[in-house]
């Protein structure tokens, strides 16, 4: 199991400086209902906003 997970949206609740995710878990399907094929037809569902 990865023990950095690395993630670009400074928008999250769990982005943290360098990049880093602080989130316990990561929640990744795929995009609608299809077989994802590439990373472009996933999506985070760990993602919360940073408000």
């Amino acid at each position: 199991m990865a023990k950095d997970v690395l993630c670009e949206v400074n928008s999250c609740k769990y982005w943290a400086n360098g990049n880093q995710c602080r989130a316990n878990s990561i929640y990744v399907s795929n995009h609608r209902e299809k077989q994802a094929s590439n990373s472009g037809e996933t999506d985070c569902k760990t993602f919360e906003p940073n408000v």
